[in-house]
């Protein structure tokens, strides 16, 4: 079974996935983390996502594991566990970057495919829905309002130890939207048979609760 989850940045979507996908004892796959890793290639390299020749030569060079330990996602570039470093503000904007160039989409769909074909498989990220898992069995559209989502954003970089300004972070969150939803190549969009879901006045666990009945009703229903 494949429940795939879509949202924009800062939805929430990491965490609830994640809860949802250890209780159901599916697979969780973040495919933002993957197109982080790529991003953060990129920005250490000095490589320009807009000179083709250069992005394809990096991509080759690029080589990505998803590995768990405990039950918990680690990213690996290139044997190097990148976890942490993928979550920072410049790596994000750059994803959202080159997350839209076909190249950069195409090194990632047969992993993301694979995965989800031997697995039972929660993943979430912008497309899944709609481009990488159009057959999942249960689609969830996850989102929350631009200040609640940039108020999200900026307790999880407080708490790692960062310093910055709240306004900031939602300009950045907005500039994100904007490119997410726009880009040419499977730009962020609810499926039309995705469920919706605000979580703006939702606690986590009223957001996994509400997920978690979706998915044993599809259970029962395929059974």
């Amino acid at each position: 079974m494949n429940i795939a989850i879509d949202g924009p940045a800062g939805a929430g979507k990491s965490t609830i996935a994640r809860l949802v996908a250890n209780r159901l004892g599916f697979l969780y796959v973040d495919t933002g983390a993957m197109y982080r890793a790529i991003a953060l290639y990129i920005l250490d390299s000095h490589v320009d996502p807009e000179n083709a020749d250069a992005l394809n030569t990096a991509l080759d060079q690029i080589h990505i594991d998803i590995v768990y330990e405990n039950g918990v996602q680690h990213v690996l570039l290139n044997l190097q566990d990148v976890s942490a470093e993928i979550r920072s503000p410049k790596v994000s904007m750059m994803a959202s970057t080159t997350s839209a160039i076909p190249a950069v989409r195409a090194k990632l769909l047969d992993l993301q495919r694979n995965l989800a074909a031997k697995n039972d498989v929660l993943m979430d990220g912008r497309d899944i829905g709609t481009n990488i898992l159009p057959n999942a069995e249960l689609k969830i559209f996850l989102t929350a309002s631009v200040e609640v989502r940039a108020k999200r954003r900026f307790d999880e970089m407080v708490q790692r130890g960062e310093r910055l300004d709240i306004e900031d972070v939602k300009a950045d969150i907005q500039q994100r939207d904007t490119q997410d939803m726009n880009r040419a190549v499977a730009p962020l969009k609810q499926a039309e048979d995705a469920v919706f879901i605000d979580s703006s006045y939702m606690t986590i666990e009223e957001v996994v609760k509400e997920i978690m009945t979706l998915a044993e009703k599809v259970k029962q229903e395929n059974a």
